[in-house]
């Protein structure tokens, strides 16, 4: 992924927030879906209507029509790109992979849906965004303990899996569930795994320990490549621009099938009504979009106590105080973040002063300390990395009788 641009502003200066996610409502935004098939409109409705009702314009295209592109006369015009064209070996129009990367490094989010017919461009892709599936093109997620029970005797690549990341702000705070108990999600794909030097991506739901990839329709010859819980069914990517990108390698689990099954996990007692596919997708799908999980910060004060405005230099012994004011998104609108480990470093070389800051709980977060003994160029940081968030990264440097501001949003 790119780099982040971090802008230097002299003063009268206030905080530059860099962020791709720069609509105030973003009910509007637009996703461009393309498919295999016309036909996946209709078989897969259910997850095509949940994101419409909240507010997104979905754009369906086959995807080798001669006429598609994500931008025109320098401008994109999508903020958010379906993939539910695994076999596609070639897009139409001014889309290629050197395109997708861009969008997704301009900021944009991706949804990607691979099948046992996975093409090489769509490995590719999820290659480049930090996942490798199953070299073996015929090999499929095989469970022979966490099977979805059925009426025949199968091949066991219907996989039943509860194996959820635990995160409330990726996955939402309702557990996923059709009864008492939790829902497994249905799944029949191919199995990835995660590129172990790329920090940014996560595995949301993953297989057992039972499980293995391979040809089922072949007798195992040599161990399989993939094993156990280091399979991931679906991962995530945050990428330090803000871009997410939700990778899959079940195309089935988004349809109106898989979403309407009742499931009984093998070994279980318990027969679900319903399938944990919908609520897992649907919650999914809002943190990809920024429905949740996204932080933007603003209004970064410091003064001398008792006084309002910024000085251009602190003395040594000084009393200061130090503010900002922090908001996530809910899908509708601003809310005020509520956290007890956002930190204020004053900083030079090393942190000379290291406070967690107090909040009222409506936005605000903020401290009062002393300027330690100790003559030169500090900067006021803070860098708040939370599982599911956006990351934020802000500087403010106190040096001579200039200040100058680089405030940047991004996620690791």
């Amino acid at each position: 992924m790119s780099k982040l641009l971090i802008f230097l502003t002299l003063i009268p200066l206030l905080p530059i927030l860099t962020t791709s996610f720069s609509p105030e409502n973003p009910s509007g935004r637009r996703v461009l879906v393309l498919l295999d098939d016309l036909a996946l409109k209709s078989s897969h409705s259910v997850f095509f209507n949940s994101l419409q009702s909240r507010g997104f314009d979905l754009d369906f295209k086959l995807a080798d029509d001669p006429k598609i592109g994500l931008h025109r006369y320098g401008q994109y015009l999508y903020d958010g790109l379906i993939l539910f064209c695994p076999t596609t070996e070639r897009f139409g129009g001014s889309i290629d992979l050197a395109a997708i990367l861009d969008f997704v490094d301009s900021g944009h989010d991706l949804i990607i849906a691979a099948d046992s017919n996975a093409s090489d461009l769509i490995r590719e892709i999820a290659t480049e965004s930090g996942v490798d599936f199953d070299e073996d093109p015929a090999a499929l997620v095989i469970d022979h303990s966490s099977y979805a029970v059925s009426n025949t005797e199968g091949d066991h690549t219907l996989i039943a899996s509860d194996e959820y990341i635990k995160s409330d702000v990726i996955l939402g705070s309702k557990k996923i569930e059709a009864s008492a108990d939790i829902a497994p999600v249905l799944f029949q794909g191919i199995g990835h795994s995660l590129n172990p030097s790329n920090s940014l991506v996560l595995k949301v739901l993953s297989a057992s320990p039972s499980a293995y990839s391979s040809n089922p329709k072949s007798k195992l010859s040599n161990p399989p490549s993939l094993t156990g819980s280091a399979i991931s069914l679906v991962s995530i990517v945050q990428a330090r621009n803000n871009a997410r990108i939700l990778i899959s390698g079940s195309l089935s689990m988004f349809s109106n099938r898989f979403f309407r099954s009742g499931v009984q996990k093998a070994g279980s007692p318990i027969k679900h009504e319903k399938s944990g596919n919908e609520q897992f997708l649907t919650e999914l799908s809002k943190w990809v979009f920024h429905e949740r999980g996204h932080l933007k910060a603003m209004n970064v004060r410091h003064h001398k106590a008792g006084e309002a405005d910024e000085p251009t230099i602190y003395r040594v012994n000084d009393d200061l105080e130090y503010s900002v004011e922090i908001y996530e998104w809910s899908g509708a609108s601003w809310e005020p973040y509520v956290a007890d480990d956002v930190q204020v470093q004053f900083y030079m070389m090393s942190p000379y002063v290291l406070k967690n800051l107090s909040t009222d709980k409506k936005g605000s977060y903020f401290t009062a300390f002393k300027v330690p003994d100790v003559y030169g160029v500090f900067q006021f940081k803070v860098e708040y990395q939370r599982l599911g968030y956006t990351s934020l990264s802000l500087s403010k440097q106190m040096t001579g009788f200039f200040i100058f501001t680089a405030v940047h949003l991004y996620s690791k």
